[in-house]
């Protein structure tokens, strides 16, 4: 299979007079052609810091990549021309209107809206009713859909979206990713990082990334299938209290919180229920819950930051 984009052994650190950080450790991985390819993490994880050296914005101190066959080093006039990069924060001018801001972006590519309109046309038709607006005077979503207009007018082969949803009620959000797998549809590869792990599953293939070394490379489903489990959510009155006696016990490997539960993983199996049901009587809780469940992508990324 054909890879758009080829990262082995990147490293990058920031140094200053008192302290040296080491962003990205020992980064290796592929992207096919065509596909979206999530890059997973906290923030600090070191997901912008890639971003930038895939885009030719910042160099890295060791190892190679390549962007369409292009070294990110040698031949970065050339990736500038065939990628779009949307980064974290809203970068566009916001005293020009939606079209202006636009038609500054085609320009400098030497295009015009009217060439790629089908390209960004979904997406556009949304906006176009603001397009006189300024563009500081939009809304989140608003601003998040020219933000991809002016990354895509230029018809670029690969697309990066640094957090593109950061931010973002959850309609927009919705509605930005079903933007991505239609522009998917078109040929694009989309490399697009985020904090949000439930954006995971809407991805081809994952990257999950912590304090810049790369955890797991695989798609969702087979993140999950690797998990250690069997995997067990507790709930009971008195939440802090249960999370410190669950974790206190010698048998469980893991207990953290996740929305109204805590989720509980012990070292050995068998019997689980059992030993929470005495962990839940020695304490004298009240209002007890207890039940098996799948694991997600998030549970995945816990567990892996264990290991």
């Amino acid at each position: 299979m054909e890879h758009a984009i080829i990262v082995e052994h990147i490293e990058k650190n920031y140094r200053s007079k008192k302290t040296g950080v080491q962003a990205l450790k020992d980064i290796s991985f592929t992207v096919n052609a065509g596909e979206i390819f999530g890059l997973i993490g906290p923030d600090g994880a070191g997901k912008t810091s890639l971003f930038r050296i895939l885009t030719t914005l910042l160099l890295a101190d060791k190892g190679k990549a390549s962007v369409d066959g292009f070294d990110v080093q040698d031949n970065y006039k050339e990736i500038r021309c065939r990628v779009g990069y949307m980064p974290g924060r809203f970068s566009l001018y916001p005293d020009l209107s939606v079209e202006e801001n636009l038609e500054f972006f085609a320009s400098i590519f030497n295009t015009t809206i009217q060439e790629n309109y089908e390209l960004i046309k979904d997406i556009y038709v949304q906006i176009e009713p603001f397009k006189k607006r300024k563009a500081g005077q939009l809304s989140g979503g608003m601003k998040q859909k020219l933000a991809l207009c002016c990354a895509l007018i230029h018809k670029p082969s690969v697309l990066f979206l640094d957090e593109p949803t950061t931010g973002v009620d959850a309609v927009s959000r919705k509605e930005f990713w079903e933007m991505l797998h239609r522009l998917k549809d078109q040929g694009i590869t989309i490399l697009v990082s985020t904090s949000y792990m439930d954006e995971a599953g809407l991805c081809d293939r994952v990257a999950l990334i912590q304090k810049g070394e790369l955890l797991t490379v695989n798609t969702p489903k087979g993140i999950i299938a690797e998990f250690k489990g069997p995997l067990w959510a507790v709930k009971a009155k008195e939440m802090f209290r249960l999370l410190d006696a669950i974790s206190s016990d010698p048998q469980v490997e893991s207990c953290y919180p996740f929305g109204q539960y805590h989720h509980v993983v012990f070292k050995v199996r068998g019997g689980e229920e059992g030993k929470l049901r005495q962990i839940f009587q020695a304490g004298h809780f009240n209002e007890v819950e207890v039940h098996p469940i799948e694991a997600n992508i998030e549970d995945c990324f816990m567990s892996l930051m264990k290991d």
